[in-house]
């Protein structure tokens, strides 16, 4: 039902008008209010909130109606108006139609002019009515998908028609594991409101550089996190963003860890490991539930690589798939790395930023590797020269160690 407010201080129009809409009264299709100037109006509106339309004449007593449409904007810039006026008197009509008026009668009022112009205008705040709950609709499902989905996902979620379909398409992407080293143990010394506050906060420090990156989150299981670049939208930069929020998601938790461990508690270090390829992505489930997931070896590969490190003594491990893509990259080589239940050796890399790759002991470490790759026995001296001046280079450690246990050469057999 369509709810009028009409505005007017002659006496006999009222009963005109009741005549005149009876037979839409009575089926319950319109209904009106009247006032007798524009501060009886407001008054009205204060009491009944469900007024659809208000129509006003422009000269009345106390509060005329161009005055009562700038209040109108004021307090419901959503409310539509019809305004009345003399015929040919342009200049108020114009001025209404500036504060918000949607359309305009002359007088003396032509009922038939009244009834159309009240049916378009009902049709108008219908329209109106029905995209503002679209709007709702869609900024609550926003909301709501933003706590489980990373942005861009969510946005695809609500916008685009065939986002729901259980359905899956080959991508190229980057994919990106991160996991917290001894994590499940120290989870079970701890009180539950310190593993809520712990866990909480680590995980959103670290979505939000995803997000940042414009990462898509797949996935989250207790403190291990999923992501993927250039899915669901096409990303031809994956590789350089996944690098780049690799290494930030390492000086969070870093940052994160030492914080921990300063209130006594021995948080373990993150681990990233990183790989670019062709994946399949899209949402598999059921009817009544869906996952966003990528499969394939693209993402096996990005898995083993995160567990490798544990190994390797370092912290973030990435493919020459992903090296190889990404712009500038920088960073020291591990070896051709063969993954368990691989045959085939992967080149993998230890990510730098600029400005370690500016300092002297990057230089040291790639003569070293160097030596190592070309089989030169002056490999093991300079490494443990490596060793000697930082004895935290787990890396060098890790190639120091197969030297003295008689391995040589950058092939090495991940168990």
């Amino acid at each position: 039902m369509a709810r009028v407010l009409f505005v007017d201080d002659e006496a006999d129009l009222e009963p005109l008008v009741l005549q005149k809409f009876r037979r839409q009264i009575r089926d319950g299709a319109i209904s009106f209010v009247f006032a007798r100037d524009g501060t009886e109006a407001l008054e009205r509106l204060g009491q009944d909130k469900g007024v659809d339309l208000v129509i006003t004449d422009i000269n009345m007593p106390r509060m005329d109606g161009l005055t009562l449409l700038q209040k109108l904007q004021e307090v419901d810039d959503n409310l539509s108006t019809i305004i009345v006026s003399a015929y040919g008197d342009m200049s108020n009509i114009r001025t209404a139609m500036n504060r918000g008026a949607f359309d305009f009668l002359t007088k003396p009022i032509d009922f038939a002019d009244l009834e159309t112009t009240i049916s378009k205008t009902v049709r108008h705040i219908k329209l109106l009515r029905d995209a503002r709950q679209r709007q709702a609709s869609a900024e609550r499902a926003y909301a709501s998908l933003s706590r489980y989905f990373s942005p861009n996902l969510a946005d695809r979620l609500c916008n685009s028609e065939d986002a729901l379909e259980l359905t899956g398409q080959r991508r190229e992407v980057a994919a990106l594991f991160t996991d917290i080293a001894g994590f499940t143990s120290l989870a079970e010394t701890l009180d539950p409101e310190v593993l809520g506050e712990l866990l909480n906060s680590y995980v959103t420090g670290m979505t939000e550089i995803v997000f940042s990156h414009e990462g898509t989150v797949a996935k989250i299981v207790g403190d291990a996190i999923h992501v993927l670049f250039g899915a669901p939208a096409d990303q031809p930069d994956h590789a350089s963003r996944a690098v780049a929020c690799a290494l930030e998601l390492d000086r969070y938790s870093e940052n994160f860890r030492q914080e921990w461990l300063g209130r006594g508690v021995p948080l373990g270090v993150t681990r990233v490991g990183l790989h670019a390829g062709p994946a399949i992505v899209g949402n598999f489930g059921g009817a009544r539930f869906f996952d966003y997931s990528a499969y394939g070896d693209t993402i096996n590969i990005a898995a083993r690589l995160e567990a490798a490190n544990k190994q390797l003594g370092t912290r973030i491990c990435v493919s020459d798939g992903v090296a190889s893509r990404a712009d500038k990259f920088r960073g020291r080589p591990i070896g051709e790395l063969v993954l368990r239940g691989r045959s085939e050796a992967l080149r993998a890399y230890e990510p730098i930023d600029d400005e370690t790759y500016q300092q002297p002991a990057t230089g040291s470490y790639l003569k070293a590797f160097g030596k190592l790759e070309t089989g030169d026995p002056a490999a093991l001296a300079a490494f443990a020269a490596i060793v000697g001046i930082r004895s935290d280079d787990g890396l060098a450690s890790f190639h120091l160690k197969r030297l003295l246990n008689g391995l040589n050469g950058v092939r090495i057999e991940l168990k």
